[in-house]
């Protein structure tokens, strides 16, 4: 193959309703994957764009100029889906494929509270005219190349990215409520995970404060010490994918439990065991069981109960004894902390030894 030659530039939204509705735009190449996009995905796209965030690059190629018709024609080599889900969402009559129960959508409450419901004609104008002037990055690819070339293009680009862990692929298909509040809760406390030591920037990276956001999630839904298995965390993001019982319960709940923490035990956390990422959960159950109750209790209780200067010092104490006396501590606990899984059976294991002590 001879070097590639290409051209980088920008498109407005507008750019590409224009070329759709002149019919100068191929969007569905025979290279490229038939729509597969669900409402949430599409949902979160337009959000996006409406807040002016940044979307990955859309690859075209011009095609040579139709003597006939002299208009040139571009054609989509990546970003179909993407271009398709625009066009749905301000001009649907454009694409002459469209089935409003399959292509139909609408911007969800947990994506944009403002606009959620709307179609494009009902949103204010200001919203209109930003959609519109939305600029992609775009990479035109020469009218040179063949089909071959571009098709080995198509196929580099969705195959040398590392493989997807199991979060990265909730985050690739789950758009709802659960994983809303998961992601507005990991960020927000970001700072936190940094600061303890928990996660590097390799972690946050790979999103491992996401997941283990999650799972705490799930143990203050549940009310209970939860498991660790991707099975059970992709059940509580379809199950909670379109509504989540006090969800601004568990925002609060989340962030006192992090604060409390932070305020108590920020120069421990760093040089403790409870700084991996095993193990950070427990912690994090454990202030939140000395707060508001796991297991007893059949709701998140509405009133908290304060940390006293009594609790820090002893579950300091308690947990440097875990980690620096071993010998005084039984041999099931020490091979649960010692354990590299850190399953729901070690979990419990462990967090009972800690609340017995403790309390």
């Amino acid at each position: 193959m001879s070097s590639i030659e290409y051209k980088k530039t920008f498109f407005k939204i507008a750019d590409f309703v224009s070329w759709q509705k002149d019919k100068t735009l191929i969007l569905s190449p025979k290279f490229q994957r038939r729509a597969v996009w669900k409402s949430g995905a599409k949902s979160y796209l337009i959000d996006t764009i409406v807040r002016n965030l940044p979307i990955p690059i859309i690859f075209l190629r011009d095609i040579p100029v139709d003597l006939d018709t002299l208009k040139a024609v571009r054609e989509v080599v990546d970003g179909q889906q993407r271009l398709r889900t625009v066009l749905s969402f301000v001009r649907p009559q454009l694409l002459e494929d469209y089935n409003p129960i399959k292509d139909g959508f609408t911007v969800q409450k947990n994506h944009n509270e403002e606009i959620a419901g709307k179609t494009f004609e009902e949103l204010d104008n200001d919203i209109k005219q930003a959609i519109l002037e939305y600029e992609f990055s775009v990479h035109i690819l020469s009218p040179r190349m063949d089909d071959r070339e571009v098709i080995e293009i198509f196929r580099r680009m969705n195959s040398t990215y590392y493989k997807l862990n199991d979060q990265e692929l909730r985050n690739s298909q789950y758009f709802g409520v659960f994983k809303t509040l998961a992601y507005d809760l990991a960020a927000e406390c970001l700072d936190y995970w940094m600061t303890w030591n928990v996660y590097d920037d390799d972690d946050i990276s790979r999103m491992k404060e996401v997941q283990l956001t999650s799972e705490i999630m799930m143990m203050m839904i549940a009310n209970n010490l939860g498991s660790s298995e991707q099975k059970k965390i992709n059940d509580f993001y379809k199950q909670y994918d379109s509504e989540l019982p006090r969800q601004e319960e568990i925002y609060n709940n989340f962030h006192l439990t992090m604060k409390v923490i932070d305020d108590n035990f920020k120069d421990f956390l760093p040089s403790s065991i409870f700084c991996q990422q095993t193990k950070i959960y427990i912690f994090f159950a454990l202030i939140y069981h000395l707060i508001f109750g796991l297991n007893y209790h059949p709701k998140i209780r509405n009133q908290h109960q304060k940390l006293s200067q009594e609790n820090v010092y002893k579950i300091r104490e308690v947990c440097n004894e875990l980690q620096h006396n071993k010998n005084v501590i039984d041999s099931s606990v020490i091979k649960a902390v010692e354990s590299r899984r850190q399953g729901i059976t070690d979990r419990t294991k462990i967090f009972k030894h800690l609340v017995d002590k403790i309390i």
